[in-house]
């Protein structure tokens, strides 16, 4: 059921042109449309890491070389082509504490270092924990994802100007209102209309940039006043250069920045590999977790000594880049290597651009993203699946991807555990084989969660004086379960009563024998290749009761 539900998230969430499901060669057609993806992709960079370069409290360019930096490497050696990396909102959260408190040179310090720490995970192959992550988490952390974009978007219809010297967040600045504000909603209504229509037309260029290049147009053509991407800040600026972060190399300053970069680090990583999962199954790709790791931290750990801000996989910019066409590496490298010109040569005419184009882009992202069919899925899958998918939406969009993944996947293991824990149950029927002794078959798990209901299951007084435990239908997992074995033995020991115990397998055994148990081989179950059937007494599994 879980996997017919991810499947309709890939369904729900994947672009009309999604018929190439494999790399198609680097012939002449492939490349225009890849590097027409990376343009349409570095055109809805810019005011992304901008804004994001705000809410951090730095320079703008800061923003923008991380998004060219990290953008790049991570499009060369990455694990998922078609992935587009850059400064996102989720780190920017976090870098405005340590900004606000030790400056910016701390800052690439912090990121540095987080680089580092992510590298160390994909050497560690941590990346492929991912896989824990449950469905229901990721449904939530579509939605919520989608839900964060769209609110995102929400500073655009903002004064020029009021943000940057009232706040960055959603209660900052002078909304806009009257003719300007129903222009700025027109003109994003006819980007969506034309990202939206274009395809039943015509594929030859790409539904998001053809929409962006419409309304910037009309905007520029008409001369009508609505905020542009210049209003935000000027991106106008030279090649990034090399420099070591300007920190004194001491224990008060790894002090410092440890905290934060173990929570950039991880945050970075749980966007980038769920990203990564989003984009595989809607590209059909597998695999690349590990490699994943590593570029983005080798991508942090450049940008850090080149004065940025970091940064992991974008979600939203992703969506634009494969809905545009773009498969393979090429779009993600046009994308970092065209808004590196924005940047040194093309401000001028960049700075024109209309916000409401790239935000009637980015709502349609919103759209395409957020999992409709959830809605359908949450009334067929159990209830424990449907409230962890409403969770970790919610928590996405109150506090962050990183908390509300982790609180995700924890009640989903605790909801697990508690389900296996009311599994254990046992038959009781009297032994053909030994009259007179009676036979418990244990039915469940036996781990920490059921440990005190299979000690319940027992009737010490009224038991005969010979018990058999038959194991064939159970599994012991951990040391909790080992300890309800001794507690149920002494108990047995202490009435005068002899316990064996039947059918433990291979890992079982194993469990037992590292605890220092006696183990007594039999050959009566030739498919667990290895049962014990042995009585507990007197030092065997009590310890030396």
């Amino acid at each position: 059921m879980k996997r017919a539900a991810l499947a309709m998230l890939a369904n729900n969430i994947s672009p009309p042109n999604l018929s190439i499901m494999q790399d198609e060669g680097f012939t002449l057609g492939r490349v225009r449309i890849e590097i027409l993806a990376g343009l349409t992709v570095a055109l809805a960079l810019v005011p992304e890491a901008v804004a994001f370069a705000f809410v951090a409290g730095v320079h703008p360019l800061v923003g923008l070389y991380a998004a060219f930096l990290v953008g790049l490497i991570t499009a060369l050696i990455g694990g998922r082509p078609g992935m587009i990396s850059g400064a996102t909102g989720a780190l920017a959260v976090v870098m405005v504490a340590l900004v606000a408190q030790h400056g910016v040179e701390y800052l690439f310090a912090t990121v540095v270092l987080m680089g580092l720490l992510q590298v160390l995970a994909g050497v560690m192959h941590w990346g492929k924990f991912i896989r824990l992550v449950p469905h229901p988490v990721m449904l939530g952390f579509v939605n919520g994802l989608a839900i964060v974009i769209f609110l995102a978007q929400m500073s655009q219809f903002k004064v020029p100007g009021s943000i940057a010297s009232e706040g960055h967040g959603m209660s900052g600045g002078e909304w806009l209102s009257g003719v300007q504000l129903l222009t700025m909603l027109g003109l994003v209504g006819l980007t969506m209309l034309i990202v939206w229509g274009l395809p039943k037309v015509t594929k030859v260029i790409p539904a998001p940039l053809a929409g962006i290049a419409i309304t910037a147009f009309v905007v520029i053509g008409f001369g009508l006043d609505v905020p542009r991407v210049g209003d935000m800040a000027s991106i106008e600026g030279g090649l990034p250069t090399f420099s070591i972060p300007a920190v004194p190399l001491n224990y008060e300053t790894l002090r410092i920045i440890l905290p934060y970069a173990v929570i950039l680090a991880a945050i970075g990583l749980i966007e980038s590999l769920l990203t990564l999962n989003l984009v595989g199954e809607m590209t059909g790709k597998r695999g690349g977790a590990s490699q994943e790791c590593i570029a983005q931290g080798v991508a942090n750990v450049t940008t850090g000594f080149f004065g940025g801000m970091g940064g992991c996989a974008m979600i939203g910019q992703s969506m634009i880049n494969v809905k545009s066409g773009g498969r393979t590496r090429i779009a993600g490298i046009a994308a970092a290597l065209f808004l590196l010109l924005f940047i040194v040569a093309a401000s001028p005419l960049i700075e024109q651009i209309p916000l409401a184009a790239l935000v009637g882009v980015m709502f349609m992202v919103v759209i395409g993203t957020f999992a409709w069919n959830s809605f359908k899925i949450m009334r067929k899958v159990p209830l424990m699946d449907a409230f962890v998918i409403v969770l970790v939406t919610v928590v996405t969009v109150m506090e962050d991807l990183a908390v509300a993944v982790v609180v995700g996947v924890i009640v989903s293991a605790l909801a697990y555990a508690w389900q296996n824990a009311r599994r254990i149950h046992a038959h009781t029927r009297e032994s053909a084989s030994d009259p007179g002794a009676r036979v418990y078959e244990i039915e469940g798990p036996l781990f920490f969660g059921s440990a005190e209901g299979f000690v319940e299951l027992f009737d010490i007084a009224n038991d005969p004086d010979h018990v058999i435990v038959d194991f064939e239908r159970s599994r012991v997992v951990d040391q909790s379960a080992l300890q309800a074995i001794e507690a149920v033995a002494a108990k047995y020991e202490a009435a005068g009563k002899a316990l064996a115990l039947r059918h433990l397998s291979r890992d079982c055994h194993k469990l037992l024998t590292r605890a220092g148990h006696l183990m007594i081989d039999s050959d009566d179950d030739p498919d667990y290749e290895v049962a014990v059937d042995y009585s507990v007494r007197t030092g065997i599994l009590g310890g030396g009761h």
